[in-house]
């Protein structure tokens, strides 16, 4: 059985508050990379990117990553590692490293959405976010440039649901259904 679900994807597509739905649906842990890197560097992630710089951003994302998917613990009743719902900051795809230990802990799903509406999801909060502000260009095109530039990895993803027009709750739903329905397929057996 797979015992992570790996949430990916641009930000604003609601990784982290659709990913708490699904664990607490399951009945799993919920983590948030993002959250984890904050607590462990004491600092907002705009404020890594501005003292420390992008490199040492990615850098501490890597350690979190591997800290979340090689976590020793097992589960009591089954022996199985602890399953758990882990929501991932949106380039962490594009470090293949990453990208392999994600996927060899379990399922990768890539949530997306056009660009106008990740664009109006962010609003006001993209002085938050650096990437949005490199370049100095106007949102939507700079959220298309990025979506560009990171297409390949979040491509890796197994499953990819786009979130534009779905509730928090309906996206929950979907995630649920294909990892069911990716489980039945892997318990199969064989002709």
């Amino acid at each position: 059985m797979t015992t992570k679900i790996i949430l990916t994807g641009f930000m604003a597509t609601g990784k982290s508050a659709v990913g708490h739905l699904v664990a607490k649906q399951l009945g799993w842990r919920f983590t948030d990379t993002d959250r984890e890197i904050v607590a462990r560097a004491g600092k907002p992630i705009a404020t890594i990117f501005a003292e420390h710089g992008e490199p040492r951003f990615r850098a501490l994302e890597r350690e979190t990553i591997a800290m979340l998917v090689n976590d020793p613990r097992l589960c009591p009743q089954s022996g199985n590692p602890l399953p758990e719902v882990i929501s991932t900051g949106g380039g962490a795809l594009v470090d293949e490293r990453n990208c392999a230990m994600l996927k060899r802990a379990g399922i990768v799903m890539c949530l997306t959405a056009r660009p106008e509406v990740i664009a109006a999801r962010v609003g006001r909060s993209a002085t938050r976010r650096p990437k949005l502000l490199e370049g100095n260009l106007p949102l939507e095109e700079r959220i298309r440039d990025l979506m560009a530039e990171r297409a390949a990895a979040y491509a890796r993803a197994d499953i990819t649901i786009d979130t534009s027009d779905l509730s928090p709750v309906q996206v929950a739903e979907r995630i649920i259904d294909a990892f069911v329905a990716r489980e039945k397929a892997r318990c199969r057996p064989s002709a």
